[in-house]
């Protein structure tokens, strides 16, 4: 390659995709839809499901290993025996449909970043729970809690995820039992927009809490839900104490949580779409109606995570149409029984984010966003199956998630929408290019993402010869770079630290 075409060029493509990229664009809270939700499902099928559901929560029964748990779902009319509940038909939804709120608020630290969780408004957050993470400089490596402060910052730069997440990687370098401070501190930190707080164990769900008390105020918690938290089952069929034990204190403090039966097809449900959405549903209304017993009116999430395996290999995989499916299908469960409901994201199996990567996340937001998902978690940066956070993968998946907030926009029908005048205008055989409609809405006309390249081969070759991984690998340095910290009273800052500070010193580090 010659050195004029190795070369890369200060102005140009490059210059105006960095300006783009480095705008300050005013902030999106959340996306709200104005295209009805795909239904994949009528009245007949979605009936059968919940029928099955009850006849499973009936018959086979759900173990739950948390005596509290036990103890509630018995005085609320369950049958217990030992660690096996089994619900009256029917018992567990009329609980949920007769207290838990179809839609609520998750206030930020700066309320112009409040989101409406529900409804037909949709919540992006990134990544979560990976170990290791990637970028192309350094490859894969375990992630550190450095790590975990440049996703909080990426993500807060951009306007088009909309809340800071939870545990965007697993921050490897700190001990288990402690880490989470420093994870809700990165977040109270280093963004304002709403987050998620830790569930590994009571005690950690509970520093939670006291962390957001001191920003949020001592009794705002009461009026106010500032923590939406992830709670998975034990599937198949089962609920463990840290997770309940992690709902218990959030929902005691009006707090909300996600619950999500964590399942790969096959190995963790039935290999049908249809088994799959019925235990789905079961599992989650199980976790739902719990919270409703510990606190009636605390906010839940319907959650749903279906992966399809390889019948080969017994491998996760992605993109692939059956968890689609059941995407589709449980969306439209959690609709009728009129809670909020979470899937979806920018899933793969790849292990790089290459064409596999691209091919299955797009599969993926696609049903997403068709679905009418109302919280998606990993939107930006899920590589290997979940193990793994990319570094490029997040900026090639932010702009598409940029491309989301156009789509559901729907399509225009206002006068500008319809562009009569234009046609008029322009008449037969001439070009809409200098037209008065096309010059009004130049700038906002399509959404121009900014890690694609459209130019000429010859305009690409002097510029580098860039593909989307470097291109992106540029752009996530450039958002550090320019990164600026929100503002934070001192004194909350001050008083986060300390409270840290001694509960760290009141028990000894330890890996579990």
């Amino acid at each position: 390659m010659s050195e004029s075409t190795s070369r890369r060029r200060s102005g140009g493509r490059a210059a105006r995709q960095a300006a783009r990229a480095a705008a300050v664009i005013d902030s999106v809270p959340f996306l709200t839809r104005t295209l009805a939700p795909f239904e994949v499902l009528g009245e007949e099928g979605l009936s059968l499901i919940e029928k099955n559901a009850d006849t499973l929560l009936e018959e086979v029964g759900i173990v739950v290993h948390y005596d509290y748990a036990l103890k509630l779902f018995k005085e609320a009319g369950a049958s217990v025996d030992e660690e096996v509940v089994r619900f009256p038909r029917g018992m567990l939804r009329q609980i949920v449909q007769a207290t838990a709120p179809a839609r609520y608020m998750q206030h930020a630290r700066n309320s112009e970043r409040s989101v409406q969780i529900g409804g037909n408004h949709t919540v992006f957050a990134p990544n979560y729970g990976s170990p290791f993470v990637r970028d192309l400089d350094g490859g894969r490596r375990y992630a550190t809690i450095d790590d975990f402060v440049n996703i909080v910052k990426m993500t807060y730069m951009t306007p088009y995820l909309h809340h800071s997440g939870g545990t965007v990687c697993e921050p490897v370098d700190l001990p288990v039992n402690k880490r989470h401070f420093d994870m809700v501190y990165a977040h109270l930190k280093y963004s304002d927009k709403p987050f998620m707080g830790s569930v590994t164990s009571p005690e950690r769900a509970q520093d939670t809490v006291d962390m957001a008390k001191i920003v949020f105020g001592a009794n705002a918690l009461e009026s106010k839900t500032v923590i939406t938290s992830l709670i998975n089952a034990s599937s198949p069929l089962a609920w463990d104490e840290t997770m309940l034990g992690a709902a218990r204190v959030y929902a005691e403090n009006n707090q909300a949580g996600i619950f999500t039966p964590f399942i790969l097809s096959g190995a963790m449900a039935p290999v049908t779409v249809a088994g799959t959405a019925t235990q789905t549903l079961a599992e989650a209304l199980v976790g739902m109606a719990f919270a409703q017993l510990v606190r009636p009116g605390a906010p839940v999430i319907f959650g749903s995570f279906a992966s399809s395996m390889s019948m080969h290999t017994g491998a996760p995989t992605f993109g692939t149409p059956e968890p689609s499916l059941v995407l589709y299908t449980v969306a439209a469960l959690a609709r009728r029984l009129g809670v909020p409901f979470r899937s979806g994201g920018g899933l793969c199996g790849s292990k790089i984010a290459d064409a596999q990567a691209a091919y299955e996340s797009a599969s993926t937001m696609h049903a997403t966003i068709t679905g009418g998902v109302n919280f998606v978690l990993h939107a930006a940066g899920w590589l290997e199956g979940g193990l793994t956070f990319g570094y490029e993968k997040f900026i090639l998946d932010v702009d598409q998630a940029g491309a989301a907030h156009t789509f559901v926009k729907g399509v225009d029908l206002s006068e500008n929408g319809q562009a009569m005048d234009a046609i008029r205008e322009t008449g037969p055989g001439n070009h809409f290019l200098g037209s008065a409609h096309t010059l009004a809405n130049f700038e906002e006309a399509f959404y121009r993402p900014t890690t694609t390249d459209n130019n000429s081969y010859e305009q690409w070759l002097e510029e580098g010869e860039e593909d989307s991984r470097s291109r992106a690998n540029r752009l996530w340095k450039r958002q550090l770079e320019s990164y600026e910290l929100p503002p934070l009273d001192d004194a909350l800052d001050a008083a986060l630290l300390d409270f840290m500070g001694r509960r760290k010193s009141s028990f000894p580090d330890s890996n579990v």
